[in-house]
């Protein structure tokens, strides 16, 4: 009702006037929505119609470009417009401009705005204005809607440092925070924070990395960064699309409704391992040292020295034979002939031809020097050498066609071919820890993972890149190996791209250290931005402050995210008694307290999920099921379509957890999950998966637990005992 947010904003200047001509706004774009859509059909009559009478390419590109267009007008259940922003007066009679910011651009029958998009530059003050910096503002007035009903609006005063509201949360982002999760990502046009919506708005030429801890919307802000430039560069990106890679396919169906929601559908989702799935079968689970050898940037240069070593001269002279005329080349000359055509940088199948053409050409310069030589028959003389079967034979020797799985498979398969393309670069250890027998069929081979980015490395150097995209996401970034990187760079024209992640969270095998180190496998020669997130908007303060205790040891150049959600639910303590040797009673005792922790979690809760490490997960999954729970194995091989964490309890490990979040987290045995590689890191993930429960089953016979003993050491750190804390925790 008009004025329904007085109560939560006092001094507000919102009257019923202003209430109900707000929500005449509303009511007319949502007229004028559907007006355009009626537009469009009828001229898509128009158009199909052509295309049956006519048939031409323009008719069916005429055509095709209505049906995009009508299905851009398709903006989902979310509300049409969010907010307005009125301009301060140019003189003192006069009234400034008002905006109205909406999901999308919508006119009236004229052409007049109604809304105007939320990417367009005159919106971008909705996002940008404070007190300090009010960017041409009087006021800015956020709105909180049900479909086209507005229930109540937000009023900031900008001219104003004292107004309510101005400097805190607006009251549609804390709304947005207190969301249940429903498994499912939405967009956040209405709450964009300033200092997001500069790395959005960020040009498309740059290369733009991301650093930002749990819940500082790193993944939001890639996604609507893509919509944004979709919006900006229509024309580019339509036809070379954007790619998002996510670091597995729970991710991407987390997000996959935030771009279509804006109206977004040039846009390539998917995985690392999905970009070659329809090429490569993965078949095999590498371990964790071999891959990380695997994801070594010193590989590059190993698949290019096997790949360069096919190419060579004969041991000896090479006679080529035109009819009665033979033309002889020393192998030196060939190597001369070879090096030419390699400094020119080609792929090594296209340098092939041009060795080919650049052979006989030379062959037909040394005829043209002989005695009595004829100039009139150079095609047939050219003719000849090439259809030679000797020729023939002899150049595939000198120049063979490279086939990147073969060469991938000789490197991992071939002791001798691994130790010639290796010398200098992999000691014997390493090149042992490569070796994989091959299969009798190339089709057969069992790829991993972590053989991908040499399969593709090997595929760029024989044939260049297979596809290239306009602009390409990055999310979870940190955890890309140097392959793997190199493997995602050469796929964005112009380096173009963004890549998120938090360094905190990097546990993968192979994973970078810095961000520093990331660019130089991305690119080189592109200008870089790097941009860093550190407000927290997920995960409340009282979970956030306890996983930042980690960090100090975990990561500790980086810098910790604050939550900007204060108070909430403290993390709760659940015990359970068994040694770790007794393996019948551990599981049982560790089971009844995650089956305490789950029964105590509060009513609001919508999704669910218990974080475990790897080893444990059977015996959770078996409990839970028989205490009554309907569990799903997040990633598993019996893993659904569904979305995880609402229906059913989810059961993860902290890798699998990344980049998900859920209502309540119950994280198990923390020191049985810090006991791995990185272990603290994926403390910290497993720890930050919960926008308002956290519930921390452990094990009573741990002398000084894990996450005490980090609260104990953080207080140290803070002191100046920085040295000794370290020690101390990297010891437990």
């Amino acid at each position: 009702m008009p004025g329904a947010d007085e109560s939560n904003n006092p001094g507000s200047a919102n009257t019923d006037l202003e209430f109900a001509k707000d929500q005449t706004r509303l009511t007319v774009a949502a007229a004028c929505l559907d007006a355009m859509k009626h537009r469009t059909e009828q001229v898509q009559e128009v158009a199909a119609r052509a295309v049956r009478d006519e048939n031409t390419t323009d008719a069916r590109v005429v055509e095709a470009r209505l049906n995009r267009r009508r299905a851009d007008l398709d903006v989902g259940a979310g509300p049409l417009c969010f907010g307005r922003i009125d301009e301060e007066p140019m003189g003192p009679s006069q009234r400034g401009d008002q905006w109205y910011v909406g999901r999308r651009h919508i006119e009236d029958e004229k052409g007049a705005p109604v809304i105007v998009d939320w990417r367009a530059p005159v919106s971008a003050p909705f996002y940008r204005a404070t007190a300090v910096d009010p960017c041409g503002l009087e006021r800015r007035r956020r709105f909180s809607a049900d479909g086209p009903n507005l229930e109540a609006v937000f009023d900031e005063d900008l001219t104003d440092p004292d107004e309510g509201g101005v400097g805190g949360l607006p009251d549609p982002l804390i709304a947005e925070l207190d969301r249940s999760r429903t498994g499912q990502m939405r967009d956040i046009v209405a709450t964009i924070a300033s200092e997001q919506d500069v790395i959005i708005r960020a040009p498309l030429d740059e290369l733009l990395i991301v650093q930002g801890g749990p819940g500082t919307g790193k993944t939001a802000v890639g996604l609507h960064r893509a919509a944004f430039l979709l919006f900006q560069h229509r024309d580019f990106l339509a036809d070379n699309k954007v790619l998002v890679v996510g670091p597995n396919p729970v991710f991407l169906r987390y997000v996959a409704e935030v771009l279509p929601s804006l109206g977004e559908r040039s846009v390539i989702q998917t995985t690392l391992k999905g970009l070659l799935a329809a090429r490569h079968r993965v078949r095999t689970v590498e371990d964790d040292v071999t891959a990380e050898l695997k994801g070594d940037p010193r590989l590059a240069l190993v698949v290019h020295n096997l790949m360069r070593s096919k190419v060579r001269p004969l041991d000896g002279v090479l006679e080529l034979r035109s009819g009665v005329n033979v033309l002889r080349f020393s192998s030196e000359d060939v190597e001369e002939l070879q090096d030419r055509v390699l400094t020119r940088s080609l792929p090594m199948n296209a340098a092939r031809d041009v060795f080919r053409s650049v052979l006989l050409q030379e062959a037909w310069q040394r005829y043209l020097k002989r005695s009595g030589a004829d100039p009139g028959i150079q095609p047939a003389f050219v003719a000849a050498i090439r259809n030679d079967a000797s020729f023939k034979k002899d150049f595939d020797r000198m120049w063979p066609t490279q086939s990147p799985p073969v060469v991938v498979r000789e490197l991992l398969g071939s002791a001798r071919r691994r130790e010639r393309s290796s010398q200098g670069l992999l000691d014997t250890e390493e090149q042992a820890l490569l070796h994989r027998k091959s299969t009798a069929r190339t089709a057969d081979e069992p790829w991993s993972a972590a053989d991908l980015p040499l399969l593709d490395e090997a595929t760029h150097i024989a044939s260049g890149v297979p596809a290239t995209y306009g602009h390409a996401v990055v999310d979870e970034a940190q955890d890309h190996t140097a392959m793997a990187l190199r493997m995602l760079g050469r796929r964005a024209i112009g380096q173009s791209m963004t890549i998120l992640g938090d360094l905190a969270q990097a546990t993968a095998p192979g994973a970078m250290t810095s961000w520093h180190d990331a660019v130089g496998h991305l690119t080189s020669g592109v200008d870089v931005r790097h941009e860093e997130l550190t407000v927290g908007y997920r995960v409340p303060a009282e979970i956030l402050d306890v996983a930042n205790t980690l960090l100090r040891v975990a990561a500790p150049d980086v810098t910790p995210a604050v939550s900007v959600r204060p108070g909430g639910i403290p993390p709760q303590w659940f015990e359970f008694a068994a040694e770790r040797a007794a393996a019948d009673d551990r599981p049982m005792a560790m089971a009844a307290a995650v089956l305490s922790a789950l029964s105590s979690m509060p009513q609001s809760v919508r999704s669910r999920a218990v974080v475990a490490a790897a080893e444990d997960l059977d015996e959770l999954e078996h409990a839970l099921r028989v205490g009554g729970h309907a569990v799903e194995r997040v990633g598993g091989p019996a893993a659904g379509s569904s979305l995880p964490g609402s229906a059913a309890v989810a059961l993860v490990d902290p890798d699998g957890a990344k980049g998900l979040e859920f209502d309540a987290v119950v994280v198990v045995d923390p020191d049985a999950v810090a006991d791995h590689r990185h272990g603290l890191r994926r403390l910290y993930v497993a720890m930050t998966r919960a926008v308002q429960y956290l519930a921390i089953v452990r094990r009573l016979d741990v002398e000084k637990p894990l996450i005490d003993q980090a609260r104990v050491l953080d207080d140290v750190f803070l002191a100046g005992g920085n040295v000794a804390a370290h020690e101390d925790l990297e010891h437990l």
